[in-house]
């Protein structure tokens, strides 16, 4: 039996005899800390990361393949690929701290998975400032990007369960320590925001001190209506909308997993091609696309649009706001990716829930503009909640927004 062989047969017994030894559970089962705990962050796989997708100046570099609870089915396990990245040098005493990093939006096909690319300029910089901090990175593909499966685009469960688990990967064969950092930006602070929420009950064995994130979605149904329905007095809305793009993602993640959702009660004539391209394009070809199209929500979106995408919304709730640890959140005031009335809404439903909320609004700046900008402020968060400090919150600064 060739090596090849016989490694795909042990993998494929391991993953079997995990399956079947877990039983069906209901959401509360799912949630709760006991579920077969020992399985969760399993390695199957692990290889080095080549250079030139690791970051400047670091240490050694994997690519792993790890198990984790099937987001979608609540139940089951599934491998899930991430990197690990530790720093240069040798770990601290009890191994270094660990930056749980949860990627922004790159596409919902296998091929788009992060760690099968090189880490763009801006990431790069960003994870390299951490890096600086003496964090190890450790950073998920989320379920379904670079391993089988629909991945479910911005949902939250199914972020949550693989960040979490990643690093319990991380925490069962490298050189680190018990102490996180969640950090994320655009469907990655979604995700960031989504672990913190979940952490307590899926993943309390987890020392969390604090969450960054910054163009973070949040979803109400109000604020849908507020962002499909254009106001009053404004002209018709030209040219293209980059929220199309995410819209596209959600609608095809959906109908990978649903079979009952219908595109067209969605989307116009005239969105349809670029919604059949969203499940095998990357972010920068799909983008390109609905450039070219000029589509926004006036030309490419039904009346049905909500309806439709209910379930795929639904999925992306928080379970709850009342954070465990302090919440960073960082919003570029000319965002037009994830504009800021719906990160303000994240804001202020986490502060009216009780959580410790730190609100910095970085005027002039894009969405990407706004992950860099961020770094002096997270700097000195993020020394608070590590040394055990107490963080202050300032919701009354976004309160007129």
């Amino acid at each position: 039996m060739s090596s090849s062989l016989r490694k795909i047969l042990t993998t494929s017994c391991l993953l079997s005899s995990v399956l079947l030894a877990l039983p069906a559970s209901s959401y509360a089962k799912s949630e709760h800390a006991t579920q077969n705990a020992q399985k969760l962050g399993t390695i199957l796989e692990k290889a080095p990361l080549p250079a030139a997708l690791s970051l400047p100046h670091a240490g050694p570099a994997y690519r792993i393949t790890y198990l984790s609870t099937n987001g979608i089915t609540q139940n089951g396990l599934v491998p899930v690929t991430a990197e690990v990245i530790l720093p240069a040098g040798k770990a601290p005493k009890g191994g270094w701290p660990i930056v749980a990093w949860a990627h922004g939006t790159v596409g919902i096909n296998n091929k788009c998975a992060p760690s099968l690319s090189p880490y763009t300029e801006r990431n790069r910089i960003y994870l390299s400032e951490w890096m600086k901090r003496g964090f190890a990175i450790v950073a998920t593909d989320y379920q379904g990007l670079g391993s089988p499966g629909t991945h479910p685009y911005l949902d939250t469960r199914v972020e949550a369960y693989s960040v979490l688990d990643s690093i319990r990967a991380a925490l069962s064969a490298f050189p680190v320590q018990n102490k996180i950092m969640i950090v994320g930006q655009s469907q990655g602070g979604g995700a960031a925001v989504a672990s913190a929420s979940f952490a307590p009950t899926y993943a309390p064995d987890l020392d969390i001190r604090g969450t960054v994130a910054t163009g973070v979605p949040y979803i109400t149904p109000e604020l849908v209506s507020a962002l499909l329905q254009p106001h009053a007095n404004a002209k018709t809305e030209t040219g293209y909308n980059p929220l199309m793009v995410y819209s596209l993602y959600l609608a095809a993640g959906l109908a990978g997993r649903d079979d009952t959702f219908k595109p067209r009660d969605a989307f116009t004539p005239k969105a349809m091609p670029a919604y059949r391209a969203a499940s095998e394009s990357c972010v920068t070809d799909l983008t390109a696309l609905v450039k070219k199209e000029g589509l926004n929500f006036q030309n490419s979106v039904l009346p049905g649009f909500s309806k439709a995408l209910a379930p795929a919304m639904e999925d992306m709730r928080y379970p709850t706001l009342k954070l465990a640890q302090p919440l960073f959140v960082g919003t570029g005031s000319e965002d037009k990716d994830v504009p800021p009335v719906l990160q303000f809404g994240l804001v202020k439903a986490a502060c009216a829930a009780g959580a410790v909320v730190q609100a910095h609004v970085y005027p002039g700046l894009d969405h990407s503009q706004t992950v860099n900008a961020s770094l002096p402020d997270s700097a000195a968060f993020t020394q608070a909640v590590m040394s055990g400090k107490p963080v202050q919150s300032n919701c009354g600064a976004i309160a007129g927004q």
